[in-house]
């Protein structure tokens, strides 16, 4: 092999040689092969090949050295210190790592297994044991991997470039599952940068940075029956507890439960109070806990606080042989500018927007990805399904898209760059979203696509085929919004805000949607559920009772927020646990009760959740009674012995002798009463149920009379 010459060696030796598979390893020249290695530091390095021990010569002070190897096979190099030796074999001797189809799935972006090719994969390569490491950072001069087993020197492990997708790969032997490592990038600017791998598994908590060799072992898992009976477009009902996992509950000194104690603990009260699914706020590891997630750093690892990767798929797979569901929240729309992230990643905008009118978030001070680039779509789309298969989970609610659907959202004139029609529509995330619901549905047939949407983008859950972005369901902040302002207003000046309850059902079967009374309720001054209602103590949980199961008997799938469920005095804090100490309180526990009654009713009566989305499922028997604030409607699935009742006082006074018109003859059994002792309330009712009479009223001709509760909501039932 030609000698190289001193400034390739210098180049080597201070960390700025792009290239150095071109010095590194076995060469051939003509018939003789010599291998060259960099061992900052070794006194001495032995080529130790066919049984011959050949001590290398030192070619450059700072410690690379240059053998003869007698044939062309494998060999093991022998380093030397003052005191020590140790023997190891060479990164450098290994061939390309990445086929020829990685890198044709790289370059297309569609390698939605993207784990497989980039990242810390442990491998047994020639029967060498190690860990194989790629990144992708096109626009760096030199990029090398660092970790406690390099003593995190960036000239020890430098990587070779695969110019065509530009990336970088390299197998270091030896390197074992647990270990702490990082890459070290050398910017075209000049600048060194420290980066952790956007494809790692495993990570560790703040204020540590590092990323883990994560084992990619499969996961037992016992949940094969769940996973072949899942279906996310389903009719079917969907109650959803929303959980913030590390602050559902804790130990006396403050730290949350791990993941096996969440599942002793938060996966039977979920089932006892008859929820079908638990909703986690961001489990993506994230820098800066006050974000609760949503500024996320590790698209492909769960946060480290709660415990391992093995762990939370082992709560994932507990919650499926219970018969519980699980969703997770997250945030493709933008990522944090911790520098030890992806923002600058290999020194220019990689993952971001350069210019900030398309990369800059001024609301959350984070920054946007690209989407008009194929490696970052691919980047996210990868991860929306890596946990979907990885780690079982049931379904993705995909945070803040109204913030990706429009180029000028939350900007002044001037602020944002339109697209190429001269329009504020953000051509590129619609794309990204249609490919990502079309890759959910032919990678994790069955999973959940949940869009939280605030505005009125039309057919945010209509199929892609039929022009529309292909979301399974969408959060209704409108009916959220439009609900919460009536049942905050003081009673008697509820007859001027009725519509804001019927409002709803204007356009509540134009999507798919969930109910939703989410976090984001229950902070920043905007008071607790119950700390809404207006009136006195009994009052507030009245109203909260009747809130809830008007909520629970309306089209639309469920959720609530940890804490709501019980009536938390307090705001959520995300650094406390829930007030556990209220929760058995009569008022409290009576407010726990009626919704596990509502969820076992909900999911007991097909009319209540099969015609969610159905408007013949759905017809107002009083909807203008502003007066008394009164509200009845029916719930049918075209099998009468199926139709449900329901009427709802949102008033403190009981209404009595008051007559609705029911769309069969028989006797009416009241199957619910939020007014029930059970619950807290009065226990005025109807002594179990009524006779329909052949009184016309509302346009039909049976009616039954009622004595209506006060702040009560009832569901009646004919019997067969």
């Amino acid at each position: 092999m030609p000698a190289h010459d001193d400034a390739a060696l210098d180049a080597l030796a201070n960390g700025t040689h792009g290239d150095p598979f071109a010095i590194l390893g076995p060469h051939r020249d003509g018939e003789e092969t010599s291998v060259t290695t960099f061992q900052p530091g070794a006194g001495s390095v032995t080529l130790l090949a066919d049984g011959n021990e050949i001590a290398m010569t030192r070619i450059h002070p700072a410690g690379i050295f240059r053998g003869a190897l007698p044939g062309s096979g494998a060999y093991r190099l022998r380093v030397g210190w003052d005191e020590a030796s140790r023997e190891i074999d060479d990164p450098y001797r290994f061939a390309t790592l990445l086929s020829e189809y990685d890198v044709y799935l790289l370059a297309e972006g569609r390698q939605l297994r993207l784990t497989e090719s980039l990242g810390a994969t442990p491998a047994t390569i020639e029967g060498v044991s190690g860990v194989r490491f790629a990144v992708w950072a096109p626009n760096a001069r030199r990029v090398s991997v660092v970790g406690a087993f390099n003593l995190w020197d960036g000239r020890r492990h430098p990587m070779r470039k695969r110019h065509d997708i530009g990336v970088w790969e390299l197998f270091i032997p030896e390197v074992a599952v647990g270990s702490l490592y990082k890459y070290e990038i050398l910017a075209a600017h000049g600048g060194l940068l420290l980066k952790a791998d956007p494809l790692a598994r495993q990570v560790q908590g703040p204020p540590e940075t590092a990323s883990i060799v994560a084992d990619a072992a499969p996961f037992a898992w016992h949940d094969e029956a769940w996973m072949n009976g899942r279906d996310g477009r389903s009719d079917r009902a969907l109650s959803v507890y929303e959980v913030h996992a590390a602050s559902w509950r804790r130990h006396d000194d403050g730290s949350p439960l791990l993941w096996g104690e969440l599942a002793e603990q938060l996966i039977p009260y979920v089932t006892a109070l008859g929820f079908t699914h638990i909703e986690f706020m961001p489990v993506m590891a994230h820098p800066f806990g006050g974000s609760w997630g949503y500024q996320p750093l590790s698209q492909f690892a769960p946060m480290p606080a709660l415990g391992t990767p093995a762990e939370f798929a082992s709560f994932v797979d507990r919650c499926h042989q219970a018969g519980v569901g699980v969703i997770l929240d997250w945030v493709p729309a933008h990522f944090p500018t911790d520098a030890f992230g992806l923002a600058q990643f290999d020194g220019t905008p990689l993952y971001e927007h350069a210019d900030p009118r398309e990369g800059f978030h001024q609301d959350w001070n984070t920054l946007i990805y690209n989407l008009g680039r194929n490696e970052v779509r691919n980047f996210l789309i990868a991860s929306a399904l890596f946990w979907l298969d990885r780690y079982h989970v049931d379904g993705i609610r995909v945070d803040a898209v109204a913030s990706m659907l429009y180029r000028d959202y939350s900007r002044k004139e001037g602020e944002w760059i339109p697209n190429r029609y001269g329009g504020r529509e953000n051509l590129e995330a619609i794309d990204f979203l249609k490919e990502l619901s079309g890759s959910i549905e032919i990678y994790a047939p069955g999973a959940m696509l949940i869009a939280e949407e605030s505005t009125a983008w039309p057919g945010v859950t209509r199929p892609v085929a039929d022009g529309g972005l292909g979301f399974s369901h969408k959060w209704n902040m409108g009916w959220m919004h439009d609900t919460l302002r009536y049942i905050e207003e003081d009673p008697i000046n509820r007859r001027y805000h009725h519509d804001e309850m019927t409002f709803g059902l204007v356009y509540a079967f134009s999507e798919r949607f969930v109910l939703p009374i989410s976090h984001d309720e229950v902070v920043y001054g905007k008071h607790s559920l119950i700390g809404k209602m207006p009136g006195d103590r009994w009052q507030k949980f009245a109203n909260l009772r009747a809130y809830l199961s008007f909520m629970w008997t309306q089209p639309g799938k469920k959720l609530l927020f940890m804490g709501q469920e019980f009536g938390q005095t307090n705001e959520w804090n995300h650094d406390a646990t829930l007030n556990w100490g209220e929760a058995d309180q009569p008022e409290h526990d009576g407010l726990r009760r009626l919704i596990g009654d509502l969820n076992r009713i909900y999911r007991r009566e097909p009319a209540l959740s099969a015609t969610d989305f159905d408007p013949a499922g759905f017809r107002w028997i009083v909807g203008d009674d502003r007066d008394q604030s009164i509200f009845a409607w029916q719930r049918q699935t075209g099998n009468e012995d199926e139709t449900v009742v329901v009427l709802a006082n949102f008033t403190p006074v009981p209404r009595s002798e008051y007559r609705i018109g029911v769309p069969f003859a028989g006797r009416w059994r009241e199957v619910f009463n939020s007014d029930s002792g059970a619950y807290g309330g009065s226990d005025l009712g109807n002594l179990g149920g009524v006779a329909s009479e052949p009184i016309g009223q509302h346009g039909v001709a049976q009616s039954i009379v009622l004595t209506v509760p006060p702040l009560g909501v009832l569901i009646l039932r004919r019997d067969s």
